[in-house]
């Protein structure tokens, strides 16, 4: 475990098969590769028929559905997260391109650190009027705020402290009282709200910018607390010109004089990362302006760029022949068998997934392009994911990495692991959406942790490892994980607590639904012992990827 990863208790079923040959020969897999080629095209044939016009259920939902642009097929645009992010696609890559041109040109002007974070904060200052026209004024009233905190408080406790309390408080204010109004203040202010900009609902988005504000005033306050040559036995000037790894420049603190209100603006407001991340520290932002990340080269960004036009194009073919997202809206699903249900439920989380994944690599890929080494969000499919512990390292890798830094390990980490991911999981919850569902949501993953983490400590690779049938264990209890996590996210992300409660007494409430949730099991099982084995590959060819 790194202190970047949310910790897993140590990853017992890994270690599973740690030790044994390769299984992709053996006549167990083969029987495993003949399930995948009948299961996985019936799952889409089953989704796709309920999508036909000639479905039963077509009605109810038709008026949700959108025109489309493959082979006549009408489109399933009712996600308005997602929706809001396609209709405005064309929009987003022009402005990346001419915030990418400007950054370049502008940044030609000088070489030195100072002058370029100085262009790059008027740029962004300018970039973000355009989007929120006079809200600009409270974004930025609001982050001065933060960093006046940060700033006064200096290198003392009250520090986190009040930095932790105004920033969720704003959270809970920039809700209640729905981003505010200048006429609010002062009628005479009225004219002010006239000029909303590109996106007018600034502070749906400012939940991003509260991770970067919380994350200046901590590396601030830790920098305060142990200087940057208590880390290295060189001298500040040694550490700008020695290339550092991805890590040292998470951890090690940036000069004194780095911490500016410039350099502030610069890394709050940076366009790219700026409306949905993925999510940069402030020491690693600043370093990189010094020294930028050698994972960047031309080949990655252009393979990157190949493989975004690739999902983009595959999210366009679902959204055109699987309308479960308009289904699950209108609860169009009275009369479905299990099996249909159950699919509804299932192609529901793939969108889920492939509506974040999208955005994320598209913000990712315009970072990466304006010379900004940030990581992947998703690093797995949703499908493989068998660990509630381990789903959490790869679903939204950057805030994982972001929770382990500014909220696990300062409250004492895996110390007081069993108390922190109460406090983690709702902070996660509320930082989405102030939602009963969130809540509930976050709650539900904790309680799901925790059979994994006892089981894992009851049955561990150390006892039992040798035992033949440890492996099969180990698959029939990743098999109760990945059902519960399906739970718990259609519940927070797709259908609410009574549209799982309506879901659930359908499938399961009959004798015909208990016996497909045996063949559901057995289904999971199959893919789960596929999962093993390629981690277990990963691990041998030495790729730290089979550690989530």
């Amino acid at each position: 475990m790194t202190d970047t990863d949310l910790p897993s208790m140590k990853d017992e079923k890994v270690k599973t098969i740690s030790r044994s040959p390769s299984r992709w020969n053996t006549l167990e897999f083969y029987f495993y590769y003949a399930c995948f080629i009948i299961i996985i095209p019936y799952m889409f044939y089953v989704a796709h028929s309920l999508s036909k016009e000639t479905h039963v259920h077509y009605s109810q939902y038709a008026s949700r559905l959108s025109e489309g642009w493959i082979f006549g097929r009408k489109v399933d645009n009712s996600d308005a997260q997602y929706a809001h992010f396609r209709n405005n696609l064309p929009k987003l890559l022009l402005l990346s391109l001419l915030f990418i041109g400007l950054n370049r040109s502008l940044s030609s002007f000088t070489q030195r650190v100072d002058g370029r974070l100085r262009l790059l904060a008027l740029l962004s200052i300018i970039v973000t009027t355009a989007l929120h026209g006079t809200s600009a004024i409270k974004i930025l009233a609001i982050i001065s705020t933060s960093y006046t905190i940060g700033r006064l408080a200096g290198g003392s406790k009250l520090n986190p402290i009040f930095s932790w309390i105004f920033n969720l408080g704003v959270l809970f204010l920039n809700e209640a009282y729905n981003g505010y109004t200048f006429g609010a203040a002062h009628t005479d202010l009225n004219w002010l709200d006239n000029y909303s900009g590109i996106i007018p609902r600034w502070h749906v988005l400012f939940n991003f910018v509260m991770l970067r504000l919380i994350s200046f005033n901590m590396d601030y306050y830790w920098q305060l607390n142990k200087t940057r040559a208590e880390y290295k036995e060189k001298n500040d000037d040694d550490l700008i010109v020695t290339a550092l790894s991805d890590k040292d420049r998470i951890n090690i603190p940036c000069k004194p004089t780095d911490y500016n209100y410039i350099y502030f603006l610069a890394y709050v407001l940076y366009t790219p990362l700026y409306l949905c991340g993925p999510i940069l520290t402030y020491n690693d932002f600043i370093s990189q302006m010094y020294i930028p990340s050698s994972n960047l080269t031309r080949r990655f960004v252009a393979i990157y760029a190949v493989r975004l036009v690739c999902v983009v194009l595959l999210m366009e073919w679902v959204l055109h022949y699987i309308y479960v997202v308009a289904i699950s809206k209108e609860k169009a699903w009275d009369g479905d068998t299990p099996l249909e249900l159950s699919m509804i439920g299932y192609f529901n989380l793939v969108i889920i997934w492939m509506k974040l994944l999208i955005p994320w690599r598209f913000f990712r890929l315009w970072a990466l392009a304006d010379g900004v080494w940030v990581e992947e969000n998703m690093v797995r499919c949703m499908s493989n994911n068998f660990s509630a512990q381990r789903f959490w390292k790869s679903w939204h890798r950057t805030f994982n990495r972001w929770l382990i830094r500014y909220v696990y390990v300062p409250l004492g980490g895996a110390k007081y692991f069993m108390f922190n991911m109460w406090v983690v999981f709702t902070f996660v919850a509320l930082w989405h959406d102030i939602e009963l569902k969130l809540l509930a949501w976050g709650w539900l993953i904790c309680l799901f942790l925790l059979p994994e983490i006892i089981a894992s400590q009851l049955f561990s690779y150390k006892k039992f490892g040798n035992k033949p049938y440890y492996r099969i264990v180990c698959g029939i209890g990743a098999v109760g994980n990945i059902l519960m996590m399906m739970v718990a996210n259609l519940i927070g992300f797709c259908v609410g607590l009574d549209g799982m409660k309506d879901m659930l007494s359908q499938i399961f409430g009959t004798v015909d639904g208990l016996v497909f949730l045996v063949s559901v099991v057995c289904t999971l099982f199959v893919g789960v012992q596929v999962m093993f084995e390629i981690r277990e590959s990963e691990k041998r060819r030495g790729d730290k990827r089979y550690l989530m």
